[in-house]
């Protein structure tokens, strides 16, 4: 692992994700659970952990309420994650992840999170110019809490590109729409993110491929499209690739996402072609489907992924 990190994932709203297992889930029923885990997590916090995971240091900053902060404080310790989150008044939030393996469906019970004050803003812009001065990639990932202005990505992405860093975004809805005026260099929304961003149906790969084209004239670098089990479009400014990765035995879809979020990170990085680059972030996702909770299996096993990624150029 690199000793100095040079990726800052951003997590605004983290949550405790608390998975339990029930098996033949039911609306409106009494079910049982067969096991449970609790992980640290939020999208940002997500990204660092399989970061570490493939070798990669990082620092996580964003806002953790001070009287549960020791699930991630365990996790930046375990996983050598450089830890610059602000500590704020009362508790992160927890989120439910109901996993039922034979109907083979997630379900997610997401809270509201804390409310930050105006000075806890203020202390995080504190924090985040002091990560401007020696770090160059900067992740910023979720949703915000209650009481952060829709713009305030845009406000960030203004403020890291007039220092020349790189940003990486991934979030969805007006908080997506605004900030893409700000140019972040890469954005890896899903299909339906994409279809809200353009209120269009975008029913063929060719008609994604050209609104994601559509955001790169705007001035970003990369878009990332996620498109579940049919895999991932990977468009720049030069060319267009579709990533399909093979069938795997699925054990959650939570935090896939977020892993090919930093494949593609590790990637860019690692200053690897457009085609690398969506093999590697699709391999990351390929390993976390087949885990519980923001970890990925061994690194020589995500490069033997790599291979058995079909990569077409559209």
């Amino acid at each position: 692992m690199s000793v100095v990190p040079n990726i800052v994932t951003v997590t605004l709203n983290p949550a405790i994700d608390q998975t339990i297992s029930v098996p033949n889930f039911a609306i409106d029923a009494v079910n049982r659970v067969t096991w449970e885990q609790a992980d640290p997590g939020g999208k940002g916090i997500n990204v660092s952990s399989f970061l570490a995971d493939f070798g990669l240091a990082s620092t996580a900053t964003g806002l953790l309420g001070r009287e549960n902060p020791e699930l991630f404080e365990r996790l930046f310790a375990q996983k050598g994650i450089r830890d610059r989150c602000l500590r704020i008044a009362g508790k992160t939030r927890v989120n439910v992840k109901i996993v039922d393996d034979i109907q083979r469906q997630v379900t997610d019970l997401n809270f509201p999170g804390q409310s930050p004050t105006p000075q806890d803003l203020e202390d995080f812009s504190t924090t985040l110019n002091v990560l401007v001065a020696d770090q160059d990639f900067f992740v910023l990932a979720g949703s915000t809490p209650n009481g952060i202005p829709t713009g305030y990505y845009h406000d960030l992405i203004q403020r890291l590109k007039q220092s020349d860093k790189t940003v990486v975004l991934d979030t969805s809805g007006d908080r997506l729409r605004a900030a893409i005026a700000a140019k972040p260099d890469v954005i890896k929304p899903n299909v339906a993110e994409l279809r809200e961003i353009w209120g269009q149906p975008l029913a063929s790969a060719a008609a994604i491929v050209q609104a994601a084209r559509d955001l790169i004239q705007q001035g970003l670098r990369l878009v990332v499209v996620s498109m579940g089990a049919d895999g991932a479009l990977f468009v720049d400014d030069r060319s267009a690739v579709h990533a399909q990765p093979p069938s795997v035995e699925v054990k959650s879809t939570v935090g896939a996402g977020d892993a090919m979020v930093a494949g593609t990170v590790t990637g860019l990085v690692q200053g690897q072609s457009l085609e690398e680059c969506a093999r590697l972030g699709t391999a990351f996702s390929m390993g976390a489907l087949t885990q519980i909770g923001p970890r990925l299996p061994p690194k020589a096993t995500i490069l033997e992924n790599c291979d058995r990624v079909t990569v077409q150029s559209i």
